[in-house]
């Protein structure tokens, strides 16, 4: 398989340590956001190559994916990473707000995974993943909007899981239930290892990409011990 892999979404977290293992690995790297001032240091710092795109919008999405086939090669790794979250009382909800959480978290999914279907379809192989959170199977109180995204990219991820496998393009969501280590958010002292790793989140995404295709997962669960389930 080419090496060429397009995180959607790209910042700090999750999606920077996935953008520096799959360039330790390798891998040509795209970096896609909004706004790419903020991908500068980390771009410089792994040799990739960022792109100015908006997930929801339909020319910034094919314009995208030219761009980096021209640049980098057809990215035969996607990685789809936004999201948007409102909370609220169900009867205070804005319907803006509700649309733009579905269009961020779901709608983009599709935009994007339908660009990297149509070429990966033409290569006969690729691979296709979905960054999930607890909101994907649960839905909790004040938290609708989230939870209409994330089970609605879910869904996504499972159906044209069931269609492109037997076409050699292996489709994966990943739910992560729980909170994410960073900077700004750090464990007491008395629960270590209560929050994510991003970099052992990382490390999953690559085991899956690499599985054979006699035993592929569409869904895998990360969650440190202090969460229930």
């Amino acid at each position: 398989m080419a090496t060429t892999a397009l995180i959607v979404g790209a910042g700090s977290g999750l999606s920077a340590s996935l953008a520096r293992l799959f360039a330790q690995e390798g891998f040509k790297v795209a970096l896609a956001a909004r706004q790419v001032d903020k991908l500068k240091i980390l771009s410089q710092e792994i040799g990739a190559v960022s792109f100015a795109a908006d997930a929801t919008k339909l020319d910034d999405v094919n314009r995208l994916f030219r761009d980096v086939e021209q640049i980098l090669g057809v990215p035969t790794v996607v990685v789809y990473n936004p999201s948007w979250r409102v909370r609220g009382a169900f009867v205070d909800l804005s319907p803006a707000d509700v649309a733009k959480t579905l269009e961020i978290t779901a709608y983009g999914g599709f935009l994007v995974a339908q660009a990297a279907a149509k070429r990966q379809l033409e290569l006969g192989e690729g691979a296709i993943f979905f960054t999930g959170a607890s909101a994907s199977v649960k839905g909790y109180a004040q938290s609708a909007p989230f939870a209409m995204g994330k089970f609605a990219l879910r869904g996504l991820a499972q159906s044209i899981a069931r269609e492109l496998a037997p076409q050699n393009i292996h489709v994966a969501h990943f739910v992560i239930d729980g909170g994410i280590r960073s900077h700004s958010r750090v464990e007491p002292e008395e629960k270590p290892d209560s929050l994510l790793d991003p970099d052992a989140i990382a490390q999953t995404y690559l085991h899956i990409l690499r599985q054979p295709r006699s035993a592929w997962t569409w869904e895998v669960e990360l969650r440190p011990w202090v969460e229930t389930f």
